[in-house]
């Protein structure tokens, strides 16, 4: 056990943890490389966290792996990764299924080229039953696109008198969204140096303590992690209250 990793408090882990894996292209630059050398290092930086979040005992991390806007990016660019994802999961089931981890996918996997949506309902049906860690991507997604369907939705159902628009909640509105079967997540981690959460889970972020770390995706590592869950471990979290409030507060 690291001397970091030793510091944590088990007590007081976030039970979600949302990365934004920030940085494969400009590490992969800085190196003199194209762009998909960058997302297949940053590969290792997966497999990485996620044993670190099993290990440490975190309920659920969720990757953002590749947004809606990214289908703008080449087409080398692309085709690369989604030929990489497709790889990467066929390799990775084995590996999941050793340490209980369930994949789930969110996003509009509509998109995704046909062999990569087998892939990923192979993938998630052979790692349906597990119980551990519970492992998101989020995969063709954008938060703005997951409001936008679940506002039609449930306008169909008040437009077909299942929902009435005074049951219309916060709650009801997460039921709809696809995060509907996870928590919120405590603690959102971005990589690469940038102070922006780029559509990505708006509204799940409501009450999440926000890092942000230079560190580039391909170089983030266990050490990284335990940085930014001890970061989390000193902050108050107050959700709206006052900390004498919080201090008063019976355990």
């Amino acid at each position: 056990m690291s001397s970091l990793e030793a510091k944590i408090d088990r007590q007081k882990l976030p039970r979600h943890i949302a990365i934004i894996m920030d940085g494969n292209g400009r590490w992969a630059q800085e190196k003199g490389q194209d762009r998909l050398y960058g997302h297949f290092h940053g590969v290792e930086s997966v497999r990485d966290i996620v044993e670190g979040c099993a290990e440490l005992g975190i309920g659920y991390l969720t990757l953002y792996a590749f947004s809606t806007e990214n289908w703008d990016r080449p087409a080398k660019e692309v085709n690369g990764l989604m030929e990489l994802l497709v790889d990467t999961i066929r390799k990775e089931v084995e590996t999941l299924n050793r340490n209980n981890i369930k994949l789930h996918v969110i996003g509009d996997r509509a998109m995704l080229p046909d062999y990569a949506q087998q892939e990923l309902k192979e993938a998630l049906d052979m790692t349906g039953v597990n119980t551990g860690l519970q492992l998101v991507m989020a995969l063709s997604y954008s938060s703005r696109w997951e409001m936008v369907e679940a506002v039609k939705k449930i306008a169909r159902e008040v437009q077909e008198g299942r929902l009435q628009s005074d049951e219309i909640s916060q709650e009801l509105i997460a039921r709809y969204l696809c995060t509907s079967e996870f928590p919120d997540p405590e603690l959102m981690i971005r990589t690469s140096g940038e102070y922006r959460i780029s559509n990505f889970l708006l509204y799940q972020l409501a009450y999440a303590e926000l890092y942000f770390t230079d560190v580039r995706w391909p170089d983030f590592r266990k050490e990284n992690l335990y940085e930014a869950i001890l970061d989390y471990q000193q902050r108050e979290r107050r959700f709206g209250k006052t900390s004498a409030q919080i201090q008063e507060a019976p355990l």
